[in-house]
């Protein structure tokens, strides 16, 4: 079994480019793709899997590296002072930084997909169902511990002065993008009845699905029929 590599990566910044962590499986072949991952409560519920989908790209004979974005993951950076806009330049650089030929965005991440770069999406989502999804999440726990609330109240408070939405704290710029943002239909869909399975993000807890990763592995390697040898 491959193991990955734990890399530093300069990301824009404010300021002057700041380092953050990137896991790839990097041997310098031909085709690289560049793995968006899924965002907030999904991020964590599909992490595991998406590692094993690169693993599996990697004995396809791809490489494939996940980048940590500011205020993610491993970041260091609030994710309360981030903006959609700022994320999306992040995802530009690592595509340019780790020499990308072809992007993987999983759910949400599909909003971050590089212009121009070809790829695939994984079931997308688009900004304003990745928030319905945490403030219904929020308005349920909030009933079961004798709290009312609306909504539309927390709308009006994530577009003023930002939120806290299932532990993760959203500031008002990137809260008013999510509301409006919607995939660009650029990529190759790949459905999750493809896959086989339920959908891992829906589960109340983190989990992985060998079958589904193989058969999201080799869609993709399907679509890229001749691997290049390795280049020292």
């Amino acid at each position: 079994m491959t193991p990955f590599e734990l890399l530093d990566w300069p990301c824009p910044a404010p300021g002057g480019p700041r380092e953050e962590m990137a896991l790839a499986f990097d041997r310098r072949r031909a085709h690289r793709v560049l793995v968006l991952p899924a965002w907030f409560d999904e991020a964590n519920k599909l992490r595991r899997q998406t590692v094993e989908t690169m693993r599996r790209l990697d004995a396809s004979g791809i490489d494939a590296v996940l980048p940590d974005f500011p205020g993610c993951n491993e970041s260091e950076a609030p994710l309360f002072h981030q903006t959609l806009e700022g994320w999306r330049g992040a995802a530009e650089a690592a595509a340019k930084h780790f020499r990308a030929t072809h992007v993987l965005a999983v759910r949400a991440g599909v909003m971050l997909a590089p212009e121009g770069l070809p790829g695939w999406a994984w079931a997308p989502t688009g900004g304003r169902l990745t928030l319905r999804g945490m403030m219904r999440a929020r308005t349920i726990a909030a009933k079961e511990a004798g709290r009312a609330e609306r909504t539309e109240d927390l709308q009006a408070t994530g577009r003023s002065e930002g939120i806290e939405l299932a532990g993760w704290h959203i500031g008002p710029t990137l809260f008013a993008a999510l509301e409006t943002t919607e995939p660009a239909g650029e990529l190759e869909e790949i459905e999750q009845a493809s896959l086989g399975g339920s959908a891992l993000w829906l589960r109340a807890e983190p989990a992985e699905d060998a079958k589904q990763a193989d058969a999201l592995a080799a869609l993709i390697a399907a679509a890229l029929p001749e691997m290049a040898a390795d280049t020292p």
